[in-house]
């Protein structure tokens, strides 16, 4: 029993980690470059970087499993387009964001922080890519429904 809870407060903090990391990204001016967060891990999660050159901007996410996940799971880089992540990152922004304005409705250790994307904003493939596919683990994680698609990865 004592092993279920500290398992489960583990995953909550490192996603709260992972939330605010996000939000650092999407909160920063989008005239400046992102700067990489590094973290102080004392157990065995990592931080996983991806940059886009293209566009200046960098993603950080920390979530334990996310990065082999990502290589084993998810599609190749180019599976989808742009556009298409672009748009489902708005509509899961948007939704995620709704959440953490309701934290009667929706677990307030889910969704503590709002993340803000600009759609208009062109923060590049490698970044849109990274985002989306937190979106999808997320989801299937902790077994949420973000928006009515079906959750495909």
């Amino acid at each position: 029993m004592n092993n279920e809870y500290f398992y489960k407060e583990m995953i909550m903090k490192h996603l709260a980690l992972s939330i605010y990391i996000i939000l650092f990204l999407f909160g920063c001016s989008t005239s400046e470059k992102i700067a990489s967060t590094n973290v102080d891990n004392k157990n065995t999660e990592k931080t996983y970087d991806i940059e886009d050159d293209e566009s200046d901007f960098a993603i950080n996410i920390v979530e334990p499993g996310f990065n082999v996940w990502l290589k084993k799971i998810a599609k190749p880089k180019g599976y989808y387009s742009l556009d298409f992540m672009r748009n489902r990152n708005k509509l899961f922004v948007t939704a995620w964001n709704q959440r953490v304005l309701n934290p009667y409705k929706y677990d307030n250790n889910l969704y503590q922080r709002q993340i803000m994307y600009n759609s208009s904003t062109d923060y590049g493939y490698n970044v849109n890519y990274k985002l989306y596919y937190f979106f999808i683990y997320f989801q299937l994680q902790y077994d949420q429904k973000l928006t009515g698609f079906t959750t495909r990865i």
